[in-house]
């Protein structure tokens, strides 16, 4: 087995880094051919519920891409399955059982993790035993789990979810508490089994005002942050610029920053209190050698100004991306020192 890559752990802690470590959010995906093969035999569920087929899929763009940092292989809606909620891909998630009203909200259970998910457990057992990178656990945080159950779904308006927040805010506050709580067990579950690292993704955190944000979503952000012991929390909020002075007071190592806003601006609104991580637009990958080469050396050089930086992309890795592009991003940072 070759040589631990502890470099993500050393950018975390705050330690001096030769390089940045890369690695990217669903860099396991349809984008690799190997992927596909696993992927023509199962179903998505059935791939994140089998400990076997889950670390198959983690260790593939490790393997292909040379990335500093293993993501667990899973979906943001397996801890509220666990809950209660009826849950299927087509190939969108549908949430069959949506959350209205108080009795939905008290009809959802907040399990024991470890038990409920062993498949999780099992996996990241499996991967803190083979791998020879830092293996990243991770969840939807509250909100972005809420607008799943809410809207039984993706939605473009979130209509649903605002007007329980506005119009019912303690049936609002009692679903966003059982998530935040459930939250907290699946990811406490994750850092017990071996994961040095979570992320916490909040991915539509950006459709709410600064002023909606630090009302409905920050407070259950913080207890998150405050309660997970024993590795580092990143959090990525996509959209979120607006409101990142609130993060201020989060306890966490790392936030993410998507492409609408600079590594620069964001270390200036953060305070410099943050490692920060991001931030190449992923529709870059769709370009040339020549393109994507100046964006990520710029990006690199960048954030060699910030007191700590994760190279990653704004979001994640689309299907389409072709795979030589995607190889070609993770040379030029790993080589751009």
């Amino acid at each position: 087995m070759a040589k631990y890559n502890d470099l993500l752990l050393r950018m975390l802690e705050g330690g001096s880094c030769e390089r940045p470590p890369i690695w990217l959010m669903r860099q396991a995906g349809r984008y690799l051919s190997e992927y596909r093969e696993l992927r023509s035999k199962h179903t998505f569920l059935e791939m994140c519920k089998s400990p076997a087929l889950a670390a198959e899929a983690t260790r593939q763009p490790v393997a292909r891409l040379g990335v500093d940092a293993a993501i667990l292989f899973s979906d943001i809606l397996v801890p509220v399955e666990a809950m209660g909620a009826k849950l299927s891909f087509n190939p969108a998630p549908v949430i069959h059982n949506p959350i209205r009203t108080s009795t939905d909200v008290d009809n959802l259970n907040v399990p024991e993790m470890k038990s409920s998910v062993a498949f999780v457990y099992e996996t990241i057992k499996d991967l803190t035993r083979t791998l020879n990178v830092p293996l990243i656990g991770f969840s939807g945080a509250p909100f972005t789990l809420a607008s799943y159950l809410v809207e039984g779904g993706g939605s473009k308006d979130f209509l649903q979810l605002k007007r329980l927040m506005h119009s019912m805010p303690k049936v609002y506050g009692a679903l966003m508490e059982k998530l935040t709580v459930a939250t907290y067990n699946y990811l406490q579950v994750q850092v017990d089994a071996g994961c040095p690292v979570v992320q916490l993704f909040d991915t539509w955190a950006g459709v709410l005002s600064p002023a909606e944000y630090c009302e409905y979503v920050l407070p259950y952000v913080a207890e998150l942050t405050n309660s997970i012991k024993g590795a580092h929390i990143i959090y990525f909020a996509k959209g979120a610029s607006s409101f990142f002075n609130a993060f201020r007071s989060l306890k966490c190592s790392a936030i993410g920053v998507d492409w609408g806003v600079s590594l620069t601006q964001a270390n200036e609104l953060l305070d410099g209190k943050f490692c920060l991580q991001g931030n190449l637009d992923p529709a870059m990958l769709f370009t040339d050698k020549e393109t994507i080469t100046k964006l990520a050396k710029s990006i690199v050089d960048e954030g060699r100004r910030l007191p700590a930086h994760i190279f990653n992309l704004g979001h994640g890795i689309m299907p389409q991306t072709p795979v030589e592009n995607v190889k070609l991003l993770v040379d030029i940072v790993t080589e751009h020192a």
